[in-house]
């Protein structure tokens, strides 16, 4: 016999058991749409760069990233959650426009850094100034790359001495990341060293009779000689010439080198006599270590050296840049006369 109350029991049961569902609905729905909201939706509105230094904390990298994203709070919760306060990596990271949390968070966790165009140019006079450079630009700082670039360790790693290490460095632009150590930023140098010095360039230099070293020796110095490139390969030439001949380099930029005095304008006779293994005026041949990291011009220059008769040269009178060559000591006297009588004219005495 069926009771009188089932129906309205079995009402009330589907009627619990409806809101029940509607509301187990609402809350998977409400919970899945937050989570793809906190972790999927675009919430960067703008691409910016995003650095974590190896001592960064959690709450500044927290409160660096909240600059840079639209919703701060939907990060803070997508990042607890995905465990970013337990896990994160030094780098330098792009947020590009549209990014999502999900995606900050992973690049971050992982270590997936967006690496820098770091350019090296060809007038960095020494290692302590390259440090300075790198220290500006990279993570570590300077003090770390000097102090692994003065290692006796690592200059006979690569069969170098202190005077010839600088040779390894070559001025161009290199993509490395932010992060990069001194160690990985010295094997890195030393790929594209092995890669610049090919065969052509070898057995250019075994004809010259000069070693890689030598050859950046010698392009550092025509450097420092002209700041016209198309001038390189006849300097190349003068400085062939008295080396094979044995005479005296006579080099002004050597001087300036020793005199480490940037505000030096004028090369005085009292300074060809300090005594230094640099000083070209005192000593034949080429000095113990480059004076700047020479251009890759310069490099090519010295390998392809335009073949002449000059021994000579001498800055133009007309200050143009240039310089005047001469085969003769008498041709370069009437030149360097000509050059002094401009400077003493300017007053520069």
């Amino acid at each position: 016999m069926t009771s009188k109350h089932s129906k309205p029991n079995k009402k009330k049961y589907l009627t619990i058991a409806g809101v029940m569902a509607l509301c187990l609905i609402l809350a998977v729905g409400f919970f899945t749409a937050r989570y793809i909201f906190d972790n999927f939706l675009p919430n960067v509105n703008k691409e910016s760069i995003l650095y974590i230094y190896p001592d960064s904390s959690y709450d500044q990298i927290i409160a660096d990233i909240n600059k840079c994203v639209i919703n701060s709070n939907t990060f803070k919760r997508s990042a607890e959650k995905n465990g970013l306060q337990y896990s994160f990596k030094p780098g330098r990271y792009i947020l590009k426009e549209g990014a999502s949390n999900r995606h900050i968070i992973r690049s971050i966790v992982n270590g997936y850094e967006s690496p820098v165009m770091l350019t090296l140019s060809g007038n960095i006079r020494n290692l302590s100034k390259l440090a300075s450079i790198l220290g500006k630009k990279l993570a570590h700082d300077s003090l770390d790359f000097i102090s692994y670039f003065n290692s006796d360790t690592v200059w006979r790693k690569y069969n170098l001495r202190q005077e010839t290490f600088q040779t390894l460095f070559l001025p161009n632009t290199y993509e490395v990341y932010w992060t990069i150590s001194p160690k990985q930023f010295i094997e890195r140098m030393k790929k594209e060293y092995d890669k610049f010095w090919n065969i052509d360039r070898l057995n250019k230099a075994k004809t010259l009779q000069m070693s890689k070293e030598e050859v950046s020796i010698l392009a550092s110095i025509i450097c420092e000689e002209s700041n016209y490139a198309r001038e390189y390969p006849t300097i190349a030439g003068v400085y062939i010439n008295r080396l094979h001949k044995g005479i005296k380099l006579d080099a002004d930029p050597t001087v300036k080198f020793i005199l480490n005095d940037p505000s030096v304008k004028r090369i005085l006779y009292s300074h060809l006599k300090i005594d230094s293994p640099y000083n070209t005026y005192l000593h034949t041949g080429l000095p113990p270590g480059p004076i700047t990291i020479p251009s890759i011009a310069a490099i090519d220059a010295v390998l392809n050296y335009e073949h002449h008769s000059y021994l000579y040269f001498c800055a133009d009178p007309s200050f143009n840049g240039m310089h005047r060559f001469a085969k003769t000591l008498s041709e370069h006297n009437a030149n360097a006369r000509a050059y002094q009588n401009a400077l003493n004219k300017l007053g520069n005495k």
